[in-house]
Parts: C-alpha cells; sequence; structure tokens
C-alpha cells in the first residue's frame, strides 16, 4: 500500500475515533445544561465548550507525543519487529473494547466534579435512552448559585481536560512509522475531529435538537471503537 494513502486512511479512522467519542453526551451536554441553568447566551456556551474542548485535545496530545516518542525509540531498536508489535497493541485494544461490548460495559467516562456519583462496575451500560447527567448535576457546584460563573467555567474546563481522550492515544502508535510527520497529522486530526464533534452537538442541542438519542449510539461506542483498532492493526501490519 502506497504510503501516502495509509497515512490518509489512518487520518480518517483516526478522525472517525476522535469525532464519534466526542459525539458522546459527556462531552457537551454537561456545557448546554450547565448554560441553561446559569442563563449563558449561545456564544458564550459554544466559547466554553471550545476552550475546554482546546483543554482536552492539549493533554491527549502531550501523551500521545510520549506515546509517539517511545514507539521512535523502540522502532529504531528492533526494527521491523516494532510494526507487528504495535500492531499487536492495536488488536488487543480492539478485542478489549469489543468484548466490553459483548458485555454490555460500554465505556467508563468522567462526571461532574462534586456529584455523588459512584463508580459502577458496569460504567457505560444504560438501560435506556434518557441521560443521568440532570441528576449528577444537582450535586455539582457547576450549578450552585452559591459558586460563580468562574467556579463553574473552571469546573466544565477541569472536567474534561483531566480526561484525556484514551480511544485516541493507541492512534498514535499507527503513525509512528511516519515519524514526526504522522505525530503532527494525527494530533491536528484529533484536534478538529474533537472539537468539530463537541461544537457541532453544543450547538444543536441549544437549537432545540437535544432530543436526538444519541444515547443510543453510547451504547455501542466500545463496538465501533474495537472495530477501528482492528482495522488500524490490519494497516500497521500492510506497511510492511
Amino acid at each position: 500500500m502506497h504510503e501516502s494513502t495509509t497515512l490518509t486512511t489512518i487520518a480518517a479512522l483516526g478522525f472517525t475515533v476522535a469525532f464519534f467519542h466526542a459525539a458522546i453526551p459527556t462531552h457537551w451536554l454537561p456545557f448546554v445544561l450547565v448554560g441553561r441553568a446559569r442563563r449563558w447566551g449561545r456564544g458564550k456556551t459554544i466559547l466554553v465548550t471550545v476552550a475546554a474542548g482546546l483543554g482536552h485535545v492539549a493533554l491527549t496530545s502531550l501523551i500521545g507525543l510520549g506515546i509517539a516518542w517511545l514507539g521512535f525509540e523502540l522502532s529504531a531498536t528492533l526494527g521491523e519487529v516494532f510494526h507487528y508489535i504495535a500492531a499487536g497493541v492495536l488488536a488487543v485494544m480492539g478485542g478489549f473494547y469489543l468484548w466490553r461490548q459483548w458485555r454490555g460495559m460500554g465505556i467508563c467516562h468522567h462526571h461532574p466534579p462534586g456529584s455523588q456519583h459512584r463508580p459502577d462496575p458496569h460504567c457505560g451500560e444504560e438501560h435506556d435512552d434518557h441521560t443521568h447527567w440532570d441528576e449528577e448535576l444537582k450535586d455539582s457546584h457547576l450549578v450552585s448559585q452559591r459558586a460563580g460563573d468562574t467556579a463553574a467555567v473552571g469546573g466544565l474546563f477541569l472536567m474534561l481536560t483531566v480526561s484525556p481522550c484514551e480511544a485516541f492515544l493507541p492512534v498514535y502508535l499507527s503513525g509512528v512509522q511516519f515519524g514526526w510527520r504522522g505525530f503532527v497529522v494525527l494530533s491536528v486530526i484529533l484536534a478538529l475531529a474533537a472539537l468539530a464533534g463537541m461544537t457541532l452537538f453544543t450547538w444543536l442541542a441549544l437549537f432545540g435538537f437535544d432530543r436526538i438519542r444519541i444515547q443510543r449510539f453510547e451504547r455501542h461506542e466500545a463496538g465501533l471503537l474495537g472495530i477501528l483498532f482492528l482495522a488500524l492493526a490490519v494497516l500497521v501490519v500492510a506497511l510492511e
């Protein structure tokens, strides 16, 4: 497979991973609900969403930098063997997500700071098409009238920033063969996809389209990621 074609394919799969991960309600619904509770304008709500998204992308890219650097070092030491190791890691990740999908466990996502949410071993599993964010936000300072807007904005920013896009991190392994160019391309793809997804669904919700049954998609996120990681594993091997 031609190198440029392979990188383009990897970038397209990476965009799919990042965009649909950003489409999960935990990446935009809290901003909509907090904005409504605090009577923010649409512009301010979207601005806060984008700011938090930038922090989310920055931390993910920073961790991705470490993964890429480690990959470069291992690739230089192990040579062609590294391709099969990277493909194996991606395949294992794909199998893990497919297993979680099969068990109905889904993917664990972050929760609002200060809420009384207790970790659930089956986190990510939903039994209806309704979000539980309304209940969780009641216990958070994000909507408390005792806390100002600055605290709410800071809480939303922190909530998303300290929770990197873990689903995208393995994608950086697939770009090691392309050196720093691969890392830069994938980081740009991550930023475009994540910010586009968060902004789009926030905008749709603000204009009354929040009844879209996104929760149904969330149920199948693990399965989708599993398939994408397996496809990336095949592409990494195809480079050889």
